[in-house]
Parts: C-alpha cells; sequence; structure tokens
C-alpha cells in the first residue's frame, strides 16, 4: 500500500482536505487549524506530494485508490481545491460509501475549455507541460503568480504560497506531468450529473484559471448543488479570504451533515 501523509486536527464531523497540482497539504495548515475549531479536519498529500510516497502512475484512479486506502473509513466530507476537485468527485463517483457530501473550491469538473463548457485555455496547460521539461522551477513559479494574479494583495499571497510549496521537495517531473495530464483530459461532468450527496461549489470572482462562468454550467449539470462566488478571490480563496471561505463551509457542513 502506498504511504500517504496525513495530519488530523480537531473533534466533529470529518473533512478531509485535498491539495491541489504541485503542493502539498501544508497549504492548508492555517485553513485547516481555524476549520478545526468545530470539525475533525484530515490534510493528506496526494502521491508523489510533500512527505507521501510515489504511485507507479499518477493517474486518477490510482491517486483515488491510495487516498481512500490511507484515511479513516468512515464517509467524510471530501474538500478538494483546484486538481483536488477532480480528484474528490473521483472518489465521489467510484466510492460512494466513503462520501456524504463533498466541497468543490476552485475547481472544474472538466479543467479545460471546450464547447460550450467553461474553463482553462488548454493551450496553456500544453504550455506548462513543455516548460516542465525545461525549468521545473521555473514553472512552478508561473504557475503560483497566476493563482494570484489580478489580485489587490498579490505580493503577499504569492510570497505565502511560494513559503508553503518551498517547505517540501517539488514533485518530480513525472508526478508534474502526470496531473497536468489529468487536468487536460479528466471529465467528470458525468459524475457530478450522477452525484447524490449534497455539494457546495465555492468560485473566486478573479480566478484565471477557473471561470466563474463555469457555476453556471455546473448548476446545468446538478440543479441541487449550491454555488458560492467570493468576487474579490482568485484561485486562492482559502488563503486570501479565509473568513468567508470557512463560513461557507460551516453553514453547509452543518445543514447538510449528521451529527458527527
Amino acid at each position: 500500500m502506498t504511504k500517504i501523509h496525513q495530519q488530523t486536527f480537531g473533534k466533529g464531523k470529518p473533512v478531509v482536505l485535498v491539495h491541489g497540482w504541485a503542493m502539498h497539504s501544508g497549504i492548508w495548515r492555517h485553513f485547516a487549524q481555524q476549520l478545526a475549531k468545530n470539525y475533525q479536519v484530515t490534510c493528506v498529500d496526494l502521491p508523489g506530494h510533500g512527505y507521501s510516497e510515489n504511485i507507479d502512475s499518477f493517474a486518477l484512479e490510482q491517486i483515488s485508490e491510495a487516498l481512500v486506502n490511507a484515511v479513516s473509513d468512515e464517509s467524510s466530507c471530501w474538500l478538494g481545491w483546484s486538481l483536488g476537485t477532480t480528484v474528490v468527485l473521483d472518489i465521489a463517483n467510484r466510492f460512494p460509501e466513503r462520501v456524504n457530501s463533498l466541497v468543490l473550491l476552485a475547481g472544474n469538473p472538466l479543467f479545460t475549455q471546450t464547447g460550450q463548457w467553461s474553463g482553462m485555455n488548454v493551450s496553456l496547460l500544453e504550455a506548462f507541460a513543455g516548460q516542465l521539461n525545461e525549468s521545473c522551477q521555473a514553472t512552478l513559479l508561473r504557475f503560483l503568480s497566476l493563482q494570484v494574479s489580478n489580485l489587490p494583495d498579490y505580493k503577499i499571497l504569492l510570497k505565502a504560497l511560494k513559503s508553503a510549496v518551498m517547505e517540501c521537495n517539488a514533485p518530480d517531473k513525472e508526478t508534474l506531468q502526470g496531473g497536468l495530464q489529468i487536468l487536460k483530459h479528466a471529465d467528470l461532468r458525468q459524475a457530478l450529473s450522477d452525484i447524490t450527496v449534497p455539494v457546495s461549489v465555492i468560485l473566486g470572482g478573479r480566478d484565471t484559471l477557473v471561470p466563474i462562468s463555469v457555476g453556471q454550467n455546473m448548476q446545468a449539470l446538478a440543479p441541487k448543488i449550491a454555488i458560492n462566488i467570493i468576487d474579490r478571490a482568485g484561485h486562492v480563496p482559502f488563503l486570501s479570504h479565509s473568513e468567508e471561505v470557512l463560513t461557507i463551509i460551516s453553514c453547509f457542513l452543518d445543514r447538510h451533515n449528521d451529527p458527527g
């Protein structure tokens, strides 16, 4: 079994936090501690990220299985950010008994733009993939800067992101390329449409990677999901607007989940 690094804080209804591409669970630290005042919060490192072991192939099915096998087997709320949204949607689809609700934070069931679906320009993901082979560090820094661009406190947030990411060695190139391939090709729209548990979507009005228009696309697929827009937030609302995100999550959990 793949060793998955995890940390658990607090007591109450269980919430599992799944981070995004090239990151690790340390990115959640302050946010998780705040959320853990009222809930049991488990932060996991994706395979090959942070302190988790690599898996043979950084593919969605293997990632989901590794996480489900690693954490407590109780039914939980799974919160995914960015790439983590893709992972938790796959977990809800393939392991429904392990999921009692979902929070999709700055994520998209189909990350790339296609036809009538809002998303990231696929050419930008392809550019990242090409640049990784030339300079991994420069590519990661560019990706970090995109997450907080257009925000007034850009420099402060970028410094916080860099500091958190540099706590651990970066994932290897194969893992990073695998993550980009998931973002480019994974399509979890049917999983979202079929989902039966409560879902809360949180989007940033200034997100340059996940446009807020995807909220309408998602609601058309799953009319019962709750769409929340934080107007002045970018791609990392849990850092830039943590109080608003905590309030949205708390209201959602207290409204839908059974007592923990």
